[in-house]
């Protein structure tokens, strides 16, 4: 009895491994970046740059989930910016900083929108820095909801984040920066 009920749990678990990491590969799913921020953590308190970057290489499944290697070669650099991370690419997904302008009155913020728009048609993720006492925390974009807005998700240690007025907090602080990033052919057709 306990090796049937035993071979049943590890059939069962297999199935739901394999089913989400298939999920995660060949369809957009937003719903699935709940389960990678769910089991995701920010290792040190400066670390949301290379946190946020860490969701995005989990979701598309091309590193484990028990995966910090950025976290833990920033540690608490604080001198860091999404400069540490444009064209890079990492395990066939390559990040792009957008947006690098002075945060002012003079900020394209429409121009920021659509593109942020665009990535999530392009059934892409984008990562957003939002302001955040005391200074500036990291966030994943993933959807817009029906009223325009887009939802942000971030950790901050083993709590999770989500914020579904961001267009509200970007417009308050007069523009942000982003990241975007591209698949390699071998990431897509995993």
């Amino acid at each position: 009895m306990k090796k049937i009920l035993f071979s049943l749990v590890v059939i069962i678990l297999t199935s739901i491994s394999l089913n989400s990491k298939a999920q995660s590969q060949k369809t957009f799913n937003p719903g699935y970046l709940d389960f990678v921020v769910n089991n995701h953590n920010q290792l040190f308190e400066l670390s949301c740059i290379p946190s946020t970057v860490e969701m995005i290489l989990k979701y598309y499944n091309v590193v484990d989930f028990d995966f910090y290697d950025l976290q833990y070669e920033w540690k608490n650099k604080s001198d860091g910016s999404f400069r540490n991370f444009d064209q890079k690419e990492l395990f066939g997904i390559t990040f792009s900083q957008k947006f690098a302008l002075p945060r002012d009155e003079n900020f394209p913020i429409d121009s920021l929108f659509r593109t942020i728009e665009n990535e999530l048609k392009a059934e892409r993720m984008v990562i957003i820095s939002l302001p955040s006492d005391p200074g500036w925390h990291m966030f994943v974009i993933c959807k817009q909801t029906p009223e325009g807005d887009f939802v942000s998700y971030s950790k901050l240690g083993t709590h999770t984040l989500i914020l579904r007025n961001t267009k509200e907090i970007v417009r308050k602080s007069k523009g942000t920066e982003i990241m975007t990033y591209r698949l390699s052919k071998a990431v897509q057709s995993n």
